[in-house]
């Protein structure tokens, strides 16, 4: 097998929750150009649609656009059941969708940790359970869960409690889902992005909110935030055959920041 088909992924179904917007709709993309038909979801169903319209424009490729409250167990077997029903098989889970809330620990709410752990680590559970039930039965499949480099080490620049804990939890969920399914040839890897500009980042980048986006950009090597093409690359190596000696591991893609300490 030679390098271009160690990573053509066409014909190969995707799910990428959260996959309509921000670093999302990049994987989403990036998933579609190396050939695979995407199933985008997220909790507002209208940005989804228009997603999946663009890169189905764009690509040539399949979409489908559902609306799935991944902390709902019931939207999670609705969206294995509706994607199945479209393409009769998922080989790829990309794990995108989360949330974040700011403040102090001290300050918090309960129900504001809640939250956020029911999205971001619950939602990601039920997603790998029910998909993985799939996978397990036809022998085969990549999961790619979204850490975050707050999973490895915070910045007294930004306080998010419940994000940090949750994505530090992805990290040991995706060695735990690792080990226990490569015997049935199901790859669990991570991803864990630095700081890129979205919509979730516009409060803490954005120069006339918290301000914090010059202060974030000098601790980066690189000097520059993340972009709109940075993450396909790695998204489609954990996604493709050419990973496939890749079992537990989170890629740490961040300008460098991580490398400094």
């Amino acid at each position: 097998m030679n390098v271009k088909q160690l990573f053509d992924l066409t014909d190969q179904v995707a799910i990428v929750t959260g996959g309509y917007t921000g670093i999302g709709k990049q994987m989403s993309e990036g998933l579609a150009e190396a050939g695979a038909n995407v199933v985008i979801c997220a909790r507002n169903l209208d940005g989804c649609v228009q997603a999946a319209e663009e890169i189905k424009k764009d690509t040539g490729v399949k979409t489908l656009a559902l609306r799935c409250d991944v902390s709902n167990s019931h939207d999670v077997e609705a969206l294995v059941k509706e994607s199945l029903s479209k393409f009769g098989k998922i080989d790829i889970l990309v794990n995108n969708a989360g949330i974040a809330m700011g403040g102090l620990p001290e300050d918090m709410e309960l129900k504001d940790w809640e939250s956020v752990l029911k999205v971001n680590l619950t939602g990601t559970f039920l997603c790998c359970r029910e998909v993985g039930r799939f996978m397990i039965k036809s022998r085969r499949g990549k999961i790619i869960n979204l850490a975050s480099i707050m999973g490895f080490q915070t910045t007294e620049l930004v306080s998010a409690p419940a994000y940090v804990t949750t994505k530090g939890a992805i990290i040991a969920l995706t060695r735990e889902l690792a080990v226990r399914w490569i015997r049935h040839n199901i790859y669990v890897n991570a991803i864990a992005p630095g700081w890129f500009p979205t919509q979730m980042t516009d409060p803490v980048l954005s120069p006339d909110k918290m301000g914090k986006g010059d202060e974030l950009l000098r601790s980066i090597p690189a000097r520059r935030f993340g972009g709109e093409h940075d993450l396909k690359g790695v998204t489609v190596l954990l996604a493709s055959p050419a990973s496939d000696y890749i079992v537990g591991q989170t890629i740490i893609v961040d300008g460098g920041t991580l490398a400094r300490y």
